[in-house]
């Protein structure tokens, strides 16, 4: 009985290792998100708040740099592209099977993954 308690353990310690190996490190742009479905949207999700803070960082940042005749239209531009950007991958994630979590999940993190690269991007030319 005591063997099969201490296989139990090594199994659970071993998945307990690999699935968070095998959803890469979230904190790693560059890392994979493989696994699980739960592992991966875990994954993704983590990828896209890293994302978002970034891009955040940017906003605010070009909203102080910016003149006043500036600050207003990106205000406008990011609320309508924050519309956009949760209509666009609604669509996604209504989709068939569990694959329409991960997808919608993508579609989140690369598109906000995008957007921080723009305002960074104006950011570095101001």
């Amino acid at each position: 009985m005591s063997r099969i308690l201490y296989v139990v353990a090594a199994l659970i310690v071993i998945t307990a290792t690999t699935g968070s190996a095998l959803a890469g490190d979230p904190g790693d742009p560059d890392a994979t998100c493989d696994g699980s479905t739960y592992e991966m949207v875990e994954c993704i999700a983590a990828k896209t708040a890293m994302w978002d803070k970034r891009m955040t960082i940017a906003y605010q940042r070009l909203l102080k740099a910016g003149g006043t005749k500036q600050r207003e239209p990106l205000r406008v531009a990011q609320r309508l592209w924050i519309q956009y950007r949760d209509a666009n991958c609604l669509y996604y994630g209504m989709g068939e099977g569990t694959i329409a979590r991960i997808e919608a999940g993508e579609c989140m993190r690369k598109m906000t993954e995008q957007r921080a690269a723009e305002l960074e991007g104006k950011e570095d030319r101001n």
